[in-house]
């Protein structure tokens, strides 16, 4: 008998709310993505050459884009950014680098089980080159020498 009827009128339409809800868990999880990308970018070394370096309490040096890395490995082999420097070539190769319009930041990175003379020699093959602003880099340590 009722099965058929409706109880609204013919005249009147009911008029749903706007639904004002936002479903978080897309935005979420691409956050979650985000910073896992963030997280594992920020660790990766910034030049891929195996140096062990020496501890030191100094100040952190902040990478900036346009600093070039010299690293010498445990070897003594000479490396600019990620390539190789032949034996006795460092002068030509620092000719060689885009200075751009102003002075470049070089990192020095040495292995702790050279010499110190090796650095040194590098150090003063970069000043002749005409790079002043030099950094060297070292791991961070606790204890005081």
């Amino acid at each position: 008998m009722g099965m058929g009827l409706s109880s609204r009128r013919k005249g009147k339409r009911t008029r749903r709310a706007a639904m004002a809800e936002i479903n978080v868990t897309p935005l979420v999880d691409v956050m979650l993505v985000l910073l896992i990308i963030f997280m594992v970018t920020v660790t990766l070394p910034a030049v891929g050459v195996p140096v062990e370096l020496p501890e030191s309490r100094a100040a952190p040096v902040e990478e900036t884009p346009d600093q070039i890395t010299i690293s010498i490995d445990g070897s003594g082999v000479i490396y600019i950014e990620d390539e190789a420097v032949a034996s006795g070539g460092l002068p030509r190769a620092l000719e060689t680098l885009d200075r751009g319009g102003e002075q470049p930041l070089v990192v020095l990175r040495g292995d702790r089980s050279l010499d110190y003379g090796r650095v040194m020699a590098v150090m003063g093959e970069l000043g002749r080159a005409g790079f002043t602003s030099i950094s060297l880099v070292t791991d961070g340590s606790v204890s005081a020498p």
